[in-house]
This record gives C-alpha cells, structure tokens and sequence, in this order.
C-alpha cells in the first residue's frame, strides 16, 4: 500500500490550496479515506472523511464550511480543497486508509503553511 500526498505549499492567509492523495496497491474504491493534519508541538488531528463510493463525507469542527474532501476511484485519488485558510491551518497534511485486513496506512505527508 502507497499513499502519496501533494498540492501543499505557502499560501496567504484567505487564499485556496488542493491537496491529492494519489493512492496504490489496494482496492482503493472499497475504502474510506481521510485527512488528518498536525502543527508543530500539537497531536495529529482528523480534518475529513469521505466514505468509499464517495457518498458521505464528515469534518471537523474548525474546517466545516471551508474545506471539502472528494475522491475519484478512478484515479485512485482523495482530494481536500481548502478555501478561506488561515494561519491556523498550518500544519503537515496527510491521507490515511481505514483498516486493510487490520493495518490503517499513513502517507508521508504535505506541509501547509498560511502566512503573508
């Protein structure tokens, strides 16, 4: 299993950034994914959700209305299009897989950082 993150980069604080999460070596389409972040000095936190056909998706508290987490199970992609970012949005981002055959895989991450 492969989890590869990208889109991430320096953004003024009220500017857009996309993440993608390009995904191998599973059955991407038959499992949820999500996004989690973490700041310096702080615990990994769980941003989005998005069930396997696509259908449900949920978000933290401090992302709702701004962030929204989509996939293509064609291209074996899980996207997080983040609008509106703030300074607080910086952090390392990555996409996790739920539970294959017991083991959840992590990516090795994209830094976000929200400055002017």
């Amino acid at each position: 299993v492969q989890l590869e993150e990208s889109g991430g980069g320096l953004v003024q604080p009220g500017g857009s950034l996309r993440l993608s999460c390009a995904a191998s070596g599973f059955t991407f389409s038959r499992y949820d994914m999500s996004w989690y972040r973490q700041a310096p000095g702080q615990e990994r936190e769980l941003v989005a959700t998005i069930t396997s056909a696509g259908g449900t998706t949920n978000y933290a508290d401090s992302v709702k209305g701004r962030f929204t987490i989509s996939r293509d199970n064609a291209k074996n992609t899980v996207y997080l299009q983040m609008n509106s970012l703030k300074p607080e949005d910086t952090a390392v981002y990555y996409c996790k897989t739920a539970r294959i055959w017991g083991t959840q895989y992590w990516g090795r991450g994209t830094q976000v950082t929200v400055s002017s």
